[in-house]
């Protein structure tokens, strides 16, 4: 029987809620499935009704730090923010102690704000998340962040069960009870694995690398390699502006014993302000956990914004290639690429857990497809800035820097660099034996 948790803000979505919450009862009926709703009334003011199985009084009695009289009357912001924290404990409670297989909600800009925050902060990647919402067709990068959450658009308000709204939401419920359907079923065969199967698959070393359109043919190359030759479980991430996050996210977790961190493009985005940017923290937790890593430059040759017409006007002299009709590259600057370097560097001295576990390899050739000798982004003198910065800047820091003169893309470069990481996964294997 699949256990669904809808997230609903009732004191002002109580209508919509609850015909969502009828839809998965009628979908679950139409397709035989047994089915257990755990509704959560996440709303500003509290309310009543039998369908509730969690109260917005339960949420402040039980989840609430300290004396909460009169905090409703706070600002919205200050509210919200106590309620995502009040139902994030709630749901991590609820999924430590029972098999839930699913959550979902609807809401406006502030409902899906306060619902994925709490998807965000505590529910695991791979379970399913579904939010119905108003704002899903705009810009969704601080909705979803590093997590797997799906959200669909609801064309018109979600105030009142006008037609339209009633067959997306309906649409809805019939996703999510697919989806929790399949979780539940694929939780079960895992139960049911024999001995062997879960030692051959824990045998595994978990690596994570990530790769740019321009750097794809260094990572398809070196998973190949990795996967024809290693007992390994790769993990690509695409670096526009969430992958970086969603892989450190991973290594926090300890669901990825080895990095393969080729594509750092993230950070020039960071400091020139393009559209894919990650956060300050990026490379900080990989750092920290002490796990194989190995740190290369890939794609710093560039900076991505949107359609041409949308590139900021101090940058319009500057060299730049349309990827696609909505991807504008620039290129990176030698400032730019020094300050890149600096990042790397401060994160590098700062972060470090075991200097014996970080490499960082720098392929002098060009660091994506269109940065080699005679292409669009050709600028020797830029990447050396960034690949110098970092090389003197790791004298005598323990860390050992890779200088290598073929381009990133180079097959003979991607085949070094991936063993090199397995060459790092067996001393550390070695070490943890050990000790």
């Amino acid at each position: 029987m699949p256990h669904i948790i809808l997230l609903g803000t009732l004191d002002t979505k109580l209508a919509e809620t609850l015909y969502l919450y009828n839809q998965l009862q009628q979908n679950a009926t139409r397709f035989a499935t047994p089915l257990e709703i755990t509704l959560i009334d996440c709303g500003r003011q509290a309310i009543t009704h039998d369908a509730i199985t969690i109260s917005h009084t339960d949420l402040l009695s039980k989840y609430a730090s300290g004396d909460t009289t009169g905090i409703l009357t706070q600002s919205r912001g200050q509210v919200i923010e106590l309620l995502i924290s009040c139902v994030s404990k709630c749901v991590t409670e609820l999924l430590q102690t029972i098999e839930i297989h699913g959550i979902i909600g609807a809401g406006g800009s502030g409902g899906t704000s306060l619902i994925t925050a709490v998807m965000r902060k505590a529910a695991p990647l791979g379970l399913p998340k579904l939010v119905v919402s108003t704002v899903a067709s705009g810009d969704t990068g601080p909705v979803i962040g590093e997590c797997d959450i799906t959200l669909m658009y609801s064309v018109v308000d979600i105030a009142g069960t006008n037609r339209l709204l009633r067959e997306v939401l309906g649409n809805a419920a019939g996703a999510m009870i697919g989806m929790a359907s399949t979780y539940q079923h694929r939780q079960a065969e895992r139960r049911t694995q024999t001995a062997q199967d879960k030692q051959r698959e824990e045998k595994k070393t978990r690596v994570g690398i990530t790769m740019f359109g321009v750097t794809t043919p260094c990572v398809d190359r070196v998973r190949c390699h990795l996967e024809d030759n290693y007992s390994v479980e790769v993990y690509v991430f695409h670096t526009t502006g969430h992958g970086g996050k969603a892989m450190e996210r991973l290594v926090e977790e300890g669901r990825l014993d080895a990095i393969l961190d080729i594509t750092t493009t993230e950070i020039c985005d960071l400091i020139a302000g393009g559209t894919m940017s990650c956060e300050n923290s990026r490379l900080e937790r990989t750092l920290k956990r002490g796990i194989p890593n190995i740190i290369s430059i890939g794609a710093t040759d560039m900076v991505n914004f949107g359609p041409a017409n949308t590139v900021p006007p101090q940058y319009r002299d500057r060299k730049l290639l349309v990827h696609n009709p909505t991807i504008t590259l620039m290129r990176t600057s030698a400032a730019e690429c020094r300050e890149v370097g600096e990042f790397i560097l401060d994160k590098l001295n700062r972060f470090t857990q075991d200097p014996s576990m970080v490499e960082v390899w720098l392929p002098r050739g060009g660091v994506s497809s269109v940065g080699t000798e005679g292409s669009a982004f050709a600028d020797a003198d830029a990447d050396a800035a960034l690949a110098d910065t970092l090389q003197s800047g790791l004298n005598d820091s323990g860390i050992r820097v890779v200088s290598d003169e073929r381009d990133i893309n180079d097959d003979g470069f991607t085949l070094d660099i991936a063993d090199r990481l397995m060459a790092l996964v067996a001393k550390h294997s070695c070490s943890a034996n050990a000790s």
